[in-house]
């Protein structure tokens, strides 16, 4: 994992209390649903609250790319990347 997806991989855990899942636990390729962080609708709007506010990142529920973006951790983290603002 690069440096940004270890830190959003942190931030998810930390800050929804995942007890169950460890850093170790995670790559890339862990899915943002289901199976990996196991997240619901509720977690990501949260998520996308988290991002926002520590990247300066928009993320609006009306985005057709949405199911791409939160897919897994990595692509979270490549869209952060490529948009953020702090």
């Amino acid at each position: 994992m690069n440096e940004l997806e270890k830190e959003l991989a942190s931030l998810i855990i930390g800050e929804l209390d995942i007890a169950d899942l460890k850093l170790e636990d995670v790559s890339a390729d862990t899915p943002l649903y289901g199976d990996g962080f196991g997240l619901d609708s509720i977690d990501i709007l949260e998520i996308a609250l988290l991002v926002s506010r520590k990247y300066g990142v928009e993320l609006r529920s009306d985005n057709p790319d949405n199911k791409t973006i939160f897919a897994s951790l990595g692509s979270l983290a490549a869209y952060v990347a490529a948009n953020r603002t702090r």
